[in-house]
């Protein structure tokens, strides 16, 4: 970063660590001793999708290994979600991680965009605590029916696992992903 980038208020990227995610395990914990949040084994990462033989070898050999699903949603974002016993966060933690690992490894970290872990209340609340790989943070995101969010329970959350997890301070980066896969 040079001397003009500083006199212009611009800050250097965030780059993305994916050993972030592990934090989801402490984080899902804090969630279930704090309040009645519970994860469901659900997990997914999401990417823009390119065209290729490569990509559609590693994306082949993510469903082989992992057992992943893969869907596409209206943006035309690619979707893999992995499926685990919900008391098994550290098991779905690694898999996310293994996804973001070999994409990344094989040049498409550019087209990777969020991971999210959803989690639900006996009510039938749900929330996602998303990782935004291109920031680095998570943020949690708690939809309700109609396209609307809970505002309340996502800034309760963000006091809760603010220990365990590094948290996205600019709310307006907190994106909804409505009907994402594992929420």
């Amino acid at each position: 970063m040079g001397l003009l980038d500083v006199l212009l208020g611009r800050s250097k990227p965030v780059r993305p660590d994916l050993d972030q995610l592990f934090g989801l395990s402490s984080a899902a914990i804090t969630l279930r001793a704090a309040s009645e949040l519970r994860p469901t084994g659900l997990g997914s990462v999401c990417f823009a999708a390119v065209e290729g033989g490569a990509f559609t070898e590693i994306q082949q050999d993510l469903h082989t290994l992992l057992a992943t699903e893969s869907s596409r949603d209206s943006y035309g974002y690619t979707w893999l979600l992995s499926r685990h016993d919900p008391e098994d966060m550290t098991g779905l933690v690694t898999d996310l991680h293994a996804i973001n690992s070999a994409l990344e490894q094989q040049g498409f970290g550019p087209q990777l965009l969020c991971s999210l872990v959803g989690f639900t209340d006996p009510e039938g609340r749900s929330l996602a605590l998303v990782y935004l790989y291109k920031r680095g943070s998570f943020y949690p995101f708690a939809p309700q029916p109609g396209e609307k969010r809970d505002n309340s329970l996502e800034l309760q959350v963000k006091a809760l696992v603010r220990d365990d997890l590094r948290l996205e301070e600019d709310l307006s980066r907190w994106f909804p992903v409505w009907g994402a896969p594992g929420l």
